[in-house]
This record gives C-alpha cells, structure tokens and sequence, in this order.
C-alpha cells in the first residue's frame, strides 16, 4: 500500500460517505470496509476500494491512518436484550476484530480514531459535560465505555488513538432530521417530553472536519466530545427545526407515550447532556457551524 493509505469502517453511513470523499480530495488511498456490493461502495463513497471482510487485510502491510465508525443505529429499533447484543456485537465485537487485525499487519496504523457518542456519559441533566465528566452507569455509557476500551490495545502498542464522542448529527439526505422533519412539515411537530432536556447536536461537516483533524493534529489522542459549542435544550431545538421549516411547534409528544411506546430506548429522546467540545477548542479546532439555526438552515436547504 502507498502513503496515505487509510481504512474505513462504517464508510457507507451518514458520516463515513463524506469522510471518504473528503479523505480522497485531501489525496489519500482510501479502502472502506462494508459488505455492500461494491459498486454501491463506490456510488456513495467515490474513488475507494470495497474490502468485504476483514481476513483481508490480515498479515498485509498495513494502513498509515485507520477511521473506525462502524456500528448499527442505536435509534432504528426498540431495545430488545437481542438488540442491544446487535449493537454491541456491530461495535464493540467489529472493533476487537478489527484491532487483531491490524496487529497482524506488518505495521501499525500512525493514528486511529474510532467511533464512540455523547451517550458514553448517560443522563447528565442540564450540568455542563467536558470530557473529564464522571459518567452515568446505563446501557448507553456501558456501550460506548466498552467499544472504546476494545480499541485500546492500539494505543498500548504506540498508536495515536482519538476517540470521537459524537452527538446527534445534522446534515442532508439522512440522519435523525429525515425522521424529525416530517410531523413538523405536517404540523405536527413539538418538544419531546418536558423539553428541558440537552440535544448535543453537531453539524456533519464539522463531524468530518473533526475527524479530519484528530487523524492530522499529532498531539491529538484521548476522547474528544464532538459536539457544537452551543448545545440546544429539545425545546430550543423544536423552535429552531420549526422557524426553519416555516411550520409551528405546538404538539409536544408525552413522556409517558414515549415510554410506553419504546421502553427503556425513550431515555435517548428523554435525557441528555449538555455536552461541551472543551479539548477540540483547547486544540484550536473551529466550527463551520457553531450556531444551530445556520447548521439547520444549511441541512434542510432553507436559506436564511
């Protein structure tokens, strides 16, 4: 492999098809690993090459750079013990793989930044949260915990591993906008439960420029919370996503609904964190979107 050769997992998701793009304008080999058929690889992806299992690359020379984002939505499906297993086995179980992998290569990767999420520090009410903030011990926090500690043999072999606590992602075509957007289209859109809950929101632009920076940045190791500087309560998000859209915001949906209706998954919609990027702006990273009107403006195509 050449210089500048990168692996991607998770590549055909929301995030990961404009990280490649990104990686192969910047000049990067890219390989993406994904069990799509190639030619769907390549449709969202660009110019890289499909790898369809990770045997492939045991034993070869290796990656300069390796961006771990794999994992199923943790939003798509009620939490059955059989889908948290699924969620588990699709982050954790992929990245201890993944790391035995590359530890046959016959080089290290330089850096690794591997995927995590705000959850990591469960329900956090409306304290502010840096990346030293002492975590709530529920699934969420279990989940990202333990899909962090299995990339960790990395960084005890001199790897620079970043992690990347990411909040809710807004950006076009996809994500949870797409589910968001339509009952306010309708009408029918309102705050989640009491609506003082802390949406850590980030735009998908800054998620990749952030990622970008942690694989470029050689002093950069450790969790980053990746999150903009301005987190929004649910109810300042509902306003916001209302006065964009041009619609109104008056039918908020019940807690106990919520509850009923999805179980112990309505604590992703119920609580939250106020979550701060302390270390990406202790590191002199800076914001496309620091704001969330303009960062909604600009997903929905709705120009100020």
């Amino acid at each position: 492999m050449t210089e500048g050769a990168v692996l991607v997992t998770g590549g055909t998701g929301f995030i990961g098809q404009v990280l490649c793009q990104e990686l192969i304008k910047a000049g990067y080999s890219v390989d993406v690993l994904s069990r799509q058929p190639s030619e769907a690889v390549r449709a969202l992806c660009g110019r890289v090459t499909p790898i369809r299992e990770l045997s492939t690359i045991n034993g070869s020379r290796g990656y300069d750079i390796v961006v771990n984002l794999a994992g199923e939505g943790i939003a798509e499906k009620r939490w059955s013990e059989t889908r948290k297993q699924a969620l588990r086995d699709s982050r954790i179980a992929l990245t201890r793989e993944l790391v035995t992998a590359l530890l046959s290569c016959d080089r290290l990767p330089a850096v690794m930044v591997s995927g995590s999420a705000v959850g990591f520090y469960g329900d956090q009410g409306g304290r502010p949260v840096t990346e030293s903030s002492p975590p709530k011990d529920e699934f969420s926090h279990r989940l990202c915990a333990d899909w962090e500690k299995a990339a960790a043999p990395l960084a005890d072999k001199g790897v620079r591993v970043c992690y990347s606590r990411t909040g809710v992602v807004a950006g076009r075509d996809g994500g949870f906008l797409e589910r968001m957007v339509l009952p306010f289209r309708l009408g029918l859109g309102g705050r989640i439960g009491s609506g003082v809950q802390y949406m850590p929101w980030i735009h998908r632009r800054d998620v990749v420029r952030a990622i970008l920076w942690m694989v470029e940045n050689g002093d950069a190791q450790g969790a980053y919370n990746v999150v903009s500087p301005h987190p929004a309560t649910n109810r300042e998000f509902t306003r916001t996503l209302a006065r964009v859209l041009g619609r109104p915001a008056i039918l908020p949906v019940p807690a106990v609904a919520l509850k009923v209706a999805l179980g112990e998954m309505s604590r992703l919609l119920l609580t939250g964190q106020r979550a701060l990027p302390e270390r990406l702006q202790a590191g002199g990273f800076s914001f496309s979107y620091p704001d969330l009107e303009p960062a909604l403006r600009e997903a929905l195509d709705r120009p100020a």
